[in-house]
């Protein structure tokens, strides 16, 4: 009996079971024999895409970059494609957060100040705006001190946990500017954890993508294909799909793209994050 298509989902939070039970449902309905796995970490499920255990992954985009360097150095480039996407994770941006009545008044005056950002290996939080950073002259390991918030490495800042950590640190005055994800500023501030009123947003990063779903290069291309499409054909306004598209964040799903990696892409070849044939290259990451 052939074994069912096989995806593979980090658990960064409780609601992920939730997430892949429903959706698991919903494909077994309409004929698609399908499965779930979920890993403690990206790394270990970038590693399953390439050792055969899966055949499609829900991947972050730092984990996209390393399945495409392992792809590009074993020739399967063809095989391991961004299959889609939710609309959610299309043309976002970092932001560069101080406090109200902060001197700070351009991206020059960081120079010499404490720069919170969040776990070490979070797009959003860390790679993309250091990143930014540099490209405006401000290099967080030669010009400023980066204060990292270090939360659930291998989740690649999933559970934005450190980027809450790093905007209670803003507001307690432990650093002076504070990374997020421009959609956290506004949770952060319903949440509390920003005080309303008590803080502007001094930069902004470039756009870029977040997650997509990733072939594994064993992939049955037939069933990859009858994957993207029952995802293309969801609809917001049936009752059956809703619940899943909000538990997942989104009200429709794309067909996947590359073109919105190109700054974290930067980011991770400046830093050395991962080597140009995938392997883990930065030190102090604990997965």
């Amino acid at each position: 009996m052939p074994r069912p298509m096989l995806l593979g989902a980090v658990a960064y939070a409780p609601k992920v079971v939730a997430i892949w039970e429903g959706f698991k449902a919903f494909f077994l309905r309409r004929g698609l024999d399908f499965d779930f796995i979920l890993y403690s970490n990206y790394e270990r499920q970038v590693d399953a895409q390439f050792s055969g255990e899966i055949d499609i992954a829900w991947n972050s985009p730092l984990a996209w970059l390393r399945a495409e360097r392992l792809a590009r150095v074993r020739h399967v480039t063809d095989r391991v494609r961004a299959v889609a996407m939710r609309d959610t994770d299309c043309d976002l941006t970092s932001i560069i957060v101080v406090r109200a009545d902060s001197a700070i008044r351009s991206i020059s005056d960081l120079r010499g100040k404490r720069i919170g950002v969040g776990a070490i290996d979070s797009p959003q939080a860390t790679l993309i705006p250091l990143q930014w950073l540099r490209e405006q002259g401000i290099d967080g390991e030669r010009d400023a001190t980066v204060v990292r918030h270090d939360i659930l490495g291998g989740k690649h800042g999933d559970h934005i946990g450190g980027e809450r950590d790093a905007a209670a640190a803003l507001m307690a005055g432990k650093i002076d500017a504070a990374c997020m994800i421009d959609g956290n500023n506004l949770s952060f501030t319903q949440e509390g954890v920003l005080a309303a009123g008590r803080t502007r947003v001094l930069g902004r990063t470039s756009a870029y993508d977040h997650c997509n779903f990733t072939s594994s290069p064993q992939a049955g291309q037939a069933q990859i294909e009858r994957f993207a499409e029952l995802l293309l054909e969801m609809r917001y306004d049936d009752p059956e799909v809703r619940p899943l598209l909000e538990l997942e964040g989104l009200k429709q799903w794309r067909s996947g793209r590359t073109s919105g990696y190109a700054v974290l892409d930067k980011a991770v070849t400046t830093t050395g994050f991962y080597t140009p044939e995938g392997t883990i290259g930065i030190a102090g990451y604990r997965y």
